[in-house]
């Protein structure tokens, strides 16, 4: 069965380009062009993955409240942002609230398909491998496979998106070490990366470790140069 994609767009030209192009790619499109139609739209179904616009009509954070009802639902669902609020507060508020991706327009259509299959394929990973692939890296107390790009410590399971995932994969390579704040841009496979956005993906990370463990501290900075990974004693 064909996942099923949401665009929520004001633009009516923009939203048809995605939908076409989209939908050439084989997946089940539907679009919105509000906040109110989507979230009617999603108390009917959810879908696989959502890309929103941030200002939609005369709503200026409409984007931010529709991302927030759907994780509250889906915690796990992989959403990108599409919009021309490029700053870098913005991309800020969107990675804190649980954004997988967060995207420039104008964008290139290829490229836009090629991230919704990139995080439709993580997401589908993590289903379909469950407790994992038996290839997990173990680092003290932090295991991390990177086949079924699934994470947890201590034993309990950590949900982070593809973009955190890739981070914290490059931080533990070689634990002690300190990782650049380069090295962890690129990891990102992202536009419009700053030591900012690094630090908001960071914060997030540590806070999903501190909710399972209260006394989490294997993440250190490395002040102007980056990151590095303590193992726990």
């Amino acid at each position: 069965m064909a996942k099923r994609i949401v665009i929520v767009e004001d633009d009516p030209d923009q939203r048809d380009n995605y939908v076409d192009a989209i939908t050439k790619k084989g997946y089940d499109v539907t679009a919105f062009s509000s906040r109110k139609h989507a979230l009617d739209g999603f108390d009917n179904e959810l879908p696989d993955l959502a890309i929103l616009d941030i200002i939609l009509g005369d709503e200026v954070d409409a984007g931010f409240e529709i991302c927030r009802d759907l994780l509250s639902r889906s915690p796990t669902l992989p959403v990108i942002f599409l919009t021309e609020r490029i700053t870098e507060i913005d991309k800020i508020s969107g990675l804190r609230l649980g954004a997988w991706d967060y995207l420039p327009k104008p964008i290139s259509l290829d490229y836009l398909a090629e991230r919704i299959s990139s995080l439709l394929r993580i997401n589908e990973a993590r289903v379909q491998s469950g407790n994992g692939s038996g290839t997990a890296k173990m680092v003290g107390e932090l295991s991390i496979d990177q086949e079924a790009l699934l994470v947890s410590w201590s034993g309990e399971p950590i949900n982070l998106s593809g973009t955190e995932f890739r981070m914290l994969a490059k931080l533990v390579r070689v634990p002690g070490h300190a990782v650049s704040y380069d090295t962890l841009m690129n990891a990102t496979m992202q536009s419009l990366v700053t030591n900012n956005t690094i630090n908001t993906h960071m914060r997030n990370i540590r806070k999903k470790f501190d909710a399972i463990d209260p006394e989490f501290d294997c993440i250190k900075s490395e002040y102007g140069f980056g990151y590095r990974w303590s193992v726990k004693q």
